[in-house]
């Protein structure tokens, strides 16, 4: 398989090869009309900047790119970015998203990559995320920014995600979508955009229910979502944001190595009978300002709001009651000049969030909550955070340095309402600095490279007490550290165009990484508990490359590639022989970090004709290898090597104002089993949970324009 990955790989450097030979010559003005990046993002620097000047790993995508896809899981919209990884158990919930090997620690939730949902967090201040509330239906464009991130946004040591809602919408339209797939899937709704004087107004409702491919795994859920948008005056816009969503998902759990054997599909008895779930009833509301201001429009402000409120209900072992309400806001201010006739741009903004409530537990009696409270927390968490950004043009429109630095402090309260152990507080604080460099070989090709620091504070149900610490009379674990990280990356990327008839754009990405990680935040289970602990150090170093190109006209391919050389330099971990009855201490140093392919590699090729004014076809195929991985830290134990096939066709018609957009699709068409995701360091040798078998979707939306 690995000789497959080379001839493929060595086919993308020689697509890159070719369209640089007939290159345009860009000294023409007219040529260089051709070479826009007019791609504009706002996540790689706060600031509003095309891609080819931001001195980092960015993409975007929008949603015109993955119209006609099976649009149930975040996977099925990013799996082709290079240097993502995603692990689903069910569908969009309860995914683990992880860039760089950040984020691939987490057994429930997201960890080291930062999900926003236009700009405001969907990340909670402790850094942990769910992302319930993504409805990719009302979804219009996604900003990726891939590796360190610390210097910009709390807790983003490997990234950021935004997912931008809709609004930018020329007229107004209203949409009906319908889609179906196997195992009694069903996603429908409606999306209706309004554009009227000096106003947009956007909202979209989804309903989603799933059988689920595996015995207790049901799962079902509404979101509402808006947006408006208006314009005070020509210099301001002033928004509101809001979202609600109501559902609920069984767990059927994961498997040892006998148990998936013998049926890779069956459910965990244990959590069968326990009923094992997650209730969600969340909402958010926010409101921004922003405005222009001085002599050219040189000076901006933005303020941001906002409101949430969560609601959570967990049965495993026992049955827990969470209720977390919180406000938070943001601001940044942006100012452009010059010094030395040198263009200057600075920003400064702060980013502040309070959550706090109470979380019940109770016993579980089979999925229903049992008489009696066991246990009452109040929890609260505060993220300060305050951030310095700027850009100075040591070569006007070739060479710009960024410097970016951020001060994060962290407070985690926890007050025990029974009083059977010790209340507890942690801190943690520091400051995180990062210097880049862009130098644009050509307009639209560029050469980046940064070292900078990142900061990442324990997440609070990472900080559970367990017995074998300092102190085990504390509510909060008194020995977890934060994890820091030292990073530094190389890179190129661009957009190559011919005049000729062959490979007419390709656009191209290479990146070399290397990170050095301190105390790294590792998982483990002592039972049903999940924990965790510090890795010393570290060492993750890597490649990702990335390449489209329009090998003729409407046939497109694509390659996307990451290499991860990922290993504990410094490990000892004290822990439980295998009867639970001694402390020991092992060491894995030197060994391969868990849950993180060596090898991920992605294609696909893509055919759109257009047969008629108002009638475009599409067809898609792609296919996935991910390398096995280990599913522990003593390497003891590893998942195998899995190919995904999939394939799409669709249509898209529009007549008289009226639009009907069909597709349909096969996912892993030869059936292939495997492990989608790993229950990192599970004591009971429960690590493995599969990923789905064949299955088919069709979508119809059916569209108006006003």
């Amino acid at each position: 398989m690995k000789q497959h990955i080379m001839i493929v790989l060595f086919t993308g450097l020689i697509i890159t090869g070719l369209s640089a030979q007939e290159n345009v010559n860009i000294g023409s003005n007219d040529s260089t009309k051709n070479y826009q990046m007019d791609e504009m993002v706002v996540t790689g620097t706060r600031t509003l900047k095309k891609i080819i000047d931001v001195p980092y790993s960015v993409e975007r995508i929008n949603n015109s790119e993955y119209r006609f896809e099976k649009k149930n899981s975040v996977s099925d919209i990013l799996g082709g970015v290079p240097g993502l990884f995603f692990q689903n158990r069910y569908g969009n919930h309860d995914v683990r998203i992880s860039i760089r090997g950040f984020g691939s620690r987490s057994n429930s939730g997201i960890r080291g990559v930062r999900i926003l949902l236009d700009d405001i967090p969907e990340s909670e201040p402790d850094g942990q995320s769910r992302i319930e509330a993504l409805d990719f239906q009302s979804i219009g464009r996604i900003e990726v920014v891939k590796g360190n991130a610390s210097s910009l946004y709390p807790n983003a040591p490997g990234g950021v995600i935004n997912f931008f809602n809709d609004i930018d919408f020329t007229q107004s339209h209203v949409i009906q979508f319908n889609e179906f797939a196997s195992f009694n899937t069903r996603n429908n709704g409606i999306k209706m955009g309004l554009k009227g004087d000096g106003y947009k107004f956007l909202a979209t409702l989804t309903h989603h229910t799933a059988q689920g491919y595996r015995p207790h795994s049901y799962d079902y859920w509404n979101i509402v979502n808006s947006v408006y948008e208006t314009s005070p005056n020509e210099n301001s816009k002033l928004s509101v944001l809001f979202y609600y969503v109501d559902g609920i998902i069984k767990l059927p759990g994961s498997l040892t190595q006998a148990q998936y054997s013998a049926d890779p599909m069956m459910g965990n008895p244990r959590d069968l009978k326990n009923d094992a779930k997650r209730v969600t009833k969340k909402g958010r509301i926010g409101v921004r300002y922003d405005t222009f201001f001085g002599d050219n429009r040189n000076d901006e402000l933005e303020i941001t709001g906002y409101g949430t409120v969560k609601y959570f209900e967990r049965t495993a072992g026992t049955y827990r009651i969470f209720n977390r309400n919180g406000f938070g806001g943001t601001g940044r201010w942006i100012h452009k000049s010059s010094i030395f006739d040198l263009p200057l741009e600075v920003s400064l903004g702060t980013d502040l969030f309070h959550q706090y409530g109470p979380i019940e537990e109770y016993p579980n009696l089979g999925g229903k909550q049992g008489d009696g409270i066991s246990a009452i927390t109040d929890e609260t968490i505060d993220n300060i955070g305050f951030y310095v950004s700027s850009t100075l043009s040591l070569v006007p429109d070739k060479i710009d340095m960024l410097f970016t630095g951020r001060e994060d402090k962290v407070v985690f309260n926890s007050v025990d309402r029974n009083l059977t152990v010790t209340n507890s507080n942690r801190i943690f604080e520091k400051f995180t600095p990062k210097m880049s460099l862009n130098y644009k070989l050509t307009p639209v090709v560029g050469l980046f490279t940064s070292f900078g620091y990142s900061f990442d504070s324990p997440a609070f149900n990472e900080l559970d007490n367990y017995p074998l610490n300092s102190n085990p009379q504390k509510l909060l674990n008194p020995d977890l550290k934060p994890q820091y990280s030292q990073n530094f990356e190389v890179g190129t990327k661009g957009v190559l165009m011919n005049s000729g008839e062959y490979f007419t754009r390709t656009k191209f990405e290479m990146v070399f990484f290397n990170s050095i990680i301190q105390d790294e935040i590792i998982p483990f289970s002592i039972g049903s508990g999940v924990f965790f602990r510090n890795a010393a150090e570290t060492k993750r170093s890597g490649v990702e490359y990335g390449i489209t190109t329009d090998v003729v006209k409407g046939l497109t391919f694509n390659l996307s590639y990451t290499y991860s050389g990922f290993t504990y330099n410094k490990y000892v971990a004290r822990t439980y022989n295998s009867a639970g009855d001694t402390i020991i201490d092992k060491n894995f140093s030197g060994k391969v970090v868990p849950s993180v392919p060596k090898h991920n590699l992605f294609t696909s090729l893509a055919y759109q004709k257009q047969f008629a004014d108002n009638v475009t076809g599409f067809m898609k195929t792609n296919f996935n290898f991910v390398n096995g991985m280990f599913v522990n830290d003593e390497n003891s134990a590893k998942s195998g090597d899995y190919q995904i096939v999939s394939g799409t066709i669709g249509t898209d018609i529009n007549s008289g104002g009226f639009s009907f957009l069909f597709s349909c699709g096969i996912n892993n068409i030869f059936n292939k089993s495997h492990v989608a995701f790993i229950n990192i360091n599970s004591d009971r040798k429960e690590y493995y949970e599969a990923g789905e078998p064949r299955n088919y979707f069709a979508s119809l939306n059916i569209g108006y324009t006003l």
